[in-house]
């Protein structure tokens, strides 16, 4: 994979830092004196696009960008100044949501309600009910950073746990990763479907193409799993990611097979309508329930993790139905 095109002044620092090396007057300047301004990041597409280069050093770099970099306190640096602003803009997004969480209910039972307090348009039902074949190709690219590498985020946690939550997350991960069977990889499972429809299945592929909201959605897992001090947001974000899958991929599935798409295709989504059924128990109940009852103090990040998947969700669900069902132009004379 080579370095993206930047998108603007903040990609532009990175993108020159990783290619010219910390060690040049260019990249040594200070990057907090390149202002974020007064925007939010979260809908940024440069500043998401900065944090996905920077954090894809920890995944499977650039072959134009030096292996070292990954380390390199100047690089790091740059990060750390995007993912303060990252995390502070989610933990505001998400406060008014957690204060009608009850405190006293299990943290399992909790995550496994929360959903139900999602609102707005639903990506899935229009995949299965009105989707054209190019709605769904664009839905596959638009998800392909994410799926590409699914669970890697994840598996930077289970060092940082023990016990009944290290197990469980370990059940879990070894089932999307395949059970010991390199063709049921999810990741594989998701680049045959690319492939059905015509899309390059290489990872890295689209990151020119999706919108900010890809790129934050992906984000937003690398940060909770790469900071040891995030690993409940990390366990939270994966049970609600769980718990809102299953009956959604029964859905995309149904769609694509309505539009007669190859096998391959809709093979990814059908298998996480089962599976996902089953993890969404283990990861609230096995991981975060365990976690929490051996750390109560991690309580509050599980459900912030839990709080950002459906913030982010959202966000992405109403881009997405909006771009691909625009609302009608309004009838002439009639005020807008």
């Amino acid at each position: 994979m080579l370095l993206p095109r930047e998108r603007g002044p903040l990609s532009r620092r990175v993108l020159q830092t990783l290619r010219t090396g910390p060690g040049s007057s260019r990249s040594t300047t200070a990057f907090t004196e390149l202002a974020l301004g007064p925007d939010s990041v979260v809908t940024d597409e440069d500043a998401q696009l900065a944090l996905w280069t920077l954090y894809e050093l920890h995944y499977r770099g650039f072959e134009d960008a030096a292996e070292e970099l990954e380390w390199d306190p100047t690089v790091l640096r740059l990060r750390r100044t995007l993912e303060r602003r990252f995390e502070r803009e989610l933990r505001e997004a998400v406060a008014l949501r957690l204060r009608s969480v009850p405190g006293e209910a299990p943290v399992g039972e909790t995550l496994l309600a929360l959903p139900a307090t999602s609102t707005g348009p639903s990506p899935a039902a229009y995949l299965h009910r009105h989707a054209s074949r190019e709605v769904v190709v664009d839905f596959l690219r638009e998800r392909s950073l994410q799926q590409l590498k699914e669970s890697d985020p994840q598996a930077f946690v289970l060092p940082r746990l023990t016990g009944r939550s290290k197990v469980a997350l370990a059940e879990l991960l070894y089932d999307e990763f395949g059970g010991g069977r390199p063709e049921r990889l999810h990741q594989r499972l998701f680049a045959e479907a690319m492939v059905s429809v015509g899309l390059d299945p290489t990872y890295g592929t689209y990151v020119d193409e999706v919108g900010a909201l890809s790129l934050a959605s992906a984000n937003a897992m690398s940060m909770f799993g790469l900071h040891r001090r995030l690993r409940g947001a990390a366990m939270g974000h994966l049970a609600v990611f769980e718990a809102t899958s299953s009956v959604p991929s029964r859905k995309i599935a149904g769609g694509m097979e309505r539009l007669g798409l190859p096998p391959a295709a809709a093979a990814y989504f059908h298998e996480h309508v089962e599976a996902d059924s089953v993890h969404e128990h283990l990861a609230a109940h096995d991981v975060c329930g365990a976690m929490v009852a051996e750390e109560p103090e991690l309580r509050e990040d599980v459900l912030v993790g839990a709080a950002v998947c459906l913030h982010l969700d959202e966000l992405s669900a109403l881009e997405l139905t909006e771009r691909w069902n625009p609302a009608p132009p309004p009838a002439r004379g009639v005020a807008s």
